[in-house]
């Protein structure tokens, strides 16, 4: 009666030898993204790219007056994060986010912080002036353009709306998927936060 059963044993173990594999390469794995900058907190003092040496981190470039793409990919980005830390508490404890701002016109220090503060306590915003943030979103392969104001003063900042995870070295390993809801983001820090 075993032998009738064989294929189906070997595809078992097969199966289970697949997931007990080690993870594959991460997908940003060699890519020159990232690098060494200071830019300033939302306390208005200094922070550096290497203050966070041996965390894991995310980065998203954006703006507080964003008026759709930031807060919703902030919003799933931090809730994804969350439940990764309640299944992993002590991995998700090793992941610092940061929100950079790339409108220094608007976005001081209290304006960052009123942001970051609705979607996650450990959310830390940046931002500089613009040859900082010119040299940042360079070295971190991203790009904005801050358009003309209106006659009322408003204006809007187009960006690259990707959320960068970052390991404990600094190295990318993986863009977080937040176009597919915080379910998804949750799924990929599990497969690269060790």
């Amino acid at each position: 009666m075993l032998r009738n059963h064989a294929p189906l044993f070997a595809a078992l173990l097969l199966l289970s030898a697949c997931n007990s594999a080690p993870p594959a390469t991460p997908p940003l794995a060699g890519a020159a993204i990232g690098g060494e900058f200071t830019l300033t907190g939302e306390d208005g003092s200094e922070v550096s790219w290497s203050d966070f040496d041996g965390q894991y981190r995310t980065v998203y470039f954006g703006y507080t007056y964003c008026p759709d793409v930031c807060p919703v990919d902030t919003q799933r980005a931090m809730a994804g994060l969350k439940t990764f830390e309640e299944a992993n508490p002590t991995l998700g404890a090793q992941i610092q986010p940061l929100f950079i701002s790339v409108d220094p016109g608007r976005d001081n220090p209290a304006t960052l912080t009123e942001f970051t503060d609705n979607f996650h306590p450990r959310l830390i915003g940046l931002t500089g002036t613009k040859e900082q943030l010119d040299a940042v979103t360079g070295a971190f392969a991203a790009t904005y353009t801050i358009e003309d104001p209106s006659e009322g003063g408003g204006y809007l900042v187009g960006h690259t709306n990707i959320t960068y995870l970052f390991g404990p070295d600094g190295e990318p390993l993986a863009m977080l998927p937040t176009d597919e809801g915080p379910e998804a983001v949750a799924a990929e820090l599990e497969k690269w936060v060790r």
